[in-house]
């Protein structure tokens, strides 16, 4: 039987982790995350990170392994990953990747695309235009230049817009057409399984999720990294909101609402990335594991 990589994707906060740990315990395999958010040590409460009892249950990888001084990019992750994944295979026919970051799950599945290489003078440029504009002026070029990448991008990233814009200018090109076009040939099968539910179900979990967030210390987790707010793994939902609520601009009160409502974004930004897998498999997270296991 040829080895199988099982890709377990979805929205933030619709039980990913939870099921991925049922099917890897029923297969006696090991957790790939591709979730970028919870690669750093010091990011815990605000990337709700695996706890302490599931991750003794199943061996995790790439789950707080580095500090947010050392940050991993895609090109890294897929390097290291590989190696990951094919020291599994010599001990299991299914490894299990989890998680939503789309790019990073992409770099192991397909490989990474091929794009132009990027002059000094675009990314000053670029570099002019975000200093005069700021995160306004990337989002109002890329959507005049891209609007596809528009649509699914985290624009609230401004690492991801100024990348895609670099490729924009230096080709003429919209970023959107590079993505996809190198194939990697893999020694692996992939099979990708989506787990969808209601946006009213998906909604009501993000907001307690977090709520939970909350009650676990995330103000206290924001207020000791503070002082590295300016480092990119810092620069998400969660975190950018309380930094700004330490900062004395806005309310608590207003600041919780902000994160529920920029995490119900993301999740639909998700969703759009995850409806280009044309082969995947959409399935309800209710019996999730016992499905998957039947369509393997």
């Amino acid at each position: 039987m040829s080895k199988k990589l099982i890709y377990i994707a979805g929205p933030t906060a619709i039980g990913k982790t939870s099921i991925a740990i049922k099917l890897a315990k029923k297969l006696s395999t090991e957790i790939i995350s591709c979730d970028s958010r919870q690669f750093y040590k010091e990011m815990a409460i605000g990337t709700a990170v695996p706890n302490k009892s599931e991750l003794n249950t199943i061996k995790h990888h790439f789950i707080q392994d580095r500090s947010i001084k050392d940050p991993l990019n895609v090109g890294d992750f897929e390097r290291l990953a590989l190696k990951v994944i094919s020291k599994i295979f010599c001990k299991s026919d299914y490894a299990l990747m989890v998680g939503g970051s789309g790019l990073y799950a992409d770099s192991i599945i397909f490989g990474l695309d091929d794009f132009p290489k990027i002059s000094i003078n675009t990314q000053n440029k670029l570099n002019i235009l975000y200093k005069e504009s700021g995160l306004k002026g990337l989002q109002q070029l890329l959507k005049e230049k891209d609007l596809e990448y528009y649509n699914t991008v985290d624009l609230n990233n401004h690492h991801r817009l100024l990348r895609a814009l670099s490729v924009c200018l230096e080709s003429n090109k919209p970023y959107s057409i590079f993505l996809g076009k190198s194939k990697s040939v893999r020694n692996f099968k992939t099979k990708i399984f989506i787990l969808h539910e209601s946006r009213e179900l998906l909604y009501k979990k993000i907001n307690l999720r977090v709520d939970q967030m909350i009650s676990n210390g995330l103000e206290g987790e924001c207020k000791s990294l503070i002082k590295l707010r300016h480092l990119r793994p810092l620069q998400t939902v969660g975190y950018n909101e309380f930094f700004s609520y330490l900062d004395g601009n806005f309310s608590r009160e207003f600041i919780i609402e902000e994160i529920k409502k920029n995490t119900r974004r993301y999740a639909k930004r998700q969703i759009t990335w995850l409806k280009k897998y044309k082969t995947a498999e959409w399935i309800n997270p209710k019996d999730a594991s016992a499905n998957i296991l039947t369509n393997l």
